[in-house]
């Protein structure tokens, strides 16, 4: 556990920006809800290179190389790990905010759909968290990095809201999928898993903010 009390989760995040990395808000949104929570906050990335650069402007892939660690700390405000050196032994509790990146560059769903694998070293911090009975979060899209990682080992109950082709995917990985609403969440209790489907449905940053408000008191509550 944290410092004097206090619960140490981790934040993993993708890169920077809706299309390539993290979805900037739900990442905001996660880091001030843990912040007035009281956690103690673990913001990671995978230290590799992203596999898409979207130009966001224009909506157009770019020639650009980026790194999604270094992305991600702009995020972080710089006070970011390589997710390969934090251990579950350090953490309490993870919540994974959504963004293309968490498709792209935490797992292979991007390009391998319901094939697809997590990344190396995510699955491996995600599997001994969940070894060690402390609750994952995550949003919009996240949850396939959760399917990826442990769908075959745990059969988690999971949202990514409503969308047919995604859900289908999601239990092709093992998972069980439960429709949402953009500002519900669901809870595994039994994997102690906590999803909430944000942007995969909301309309406004409002409804982001309600639901990752109630999966970050859910996280904490579970911690």
């Amino acid at each position: 556990m944290g410092n004097a009390g206090r619960k140490k989760v981790g934040v993993l995040l993708s890169g920077c920006g809706v299309k390539d990395g993290s979805e900037i808000h739900e990442a905001t949104l996660t880091l001030y809800f843990l912040d007035r929570a009281g956690a103690e906050i673990v913001c990671m990335a995978p230290d590799k290179g992203q596999r898409d650069v979207i130009d966001h402007v224009r909506g157009t892939p770019a020639s650009e190389g980026r790194n999604v660690l270094t992305e991600a700390a702009r995020i972080a405000r710089g006070d970011i790990r390589d997710v390969k050196d934090v251990k579950a032994g350090e953490l309490d509790a993870i919540v994974i905010p959504g963004g293309f990146g968490a498709a792209a560059n935490l797992c292979s769903f991007a390009g391998d759909g319901p094939a697809c694998t997590a990344d190396a070293d995510v699955a491996a911090l995600l599997e001994a968290l969940h070894k060690e009975r402390k609750p994952i979060g995550a949003l919009c899209i996240a949850p396939v990095v959760v399917a990826a990682a442990l769908g075959k080992a745990c059969a988690p109950e999971l949202t990514i809201g409503d969308d047919a082709d995604t859900a289908a995917a999601l239990e092709a990985l093992g998972a069980r999928h439960k429709a949402a609403a953009a500002d519900e969440i669901v809870v595994d209790q039994g994997n102690k898993i906590v999803t909430t489907p944000c942007y995969m449905l909301a309309q406004s940053i409002k409804e982001v903010g309600a639901g990752v408000e109630k999966l970050v008191a859910k996280v904490m509550e579970l911690a």
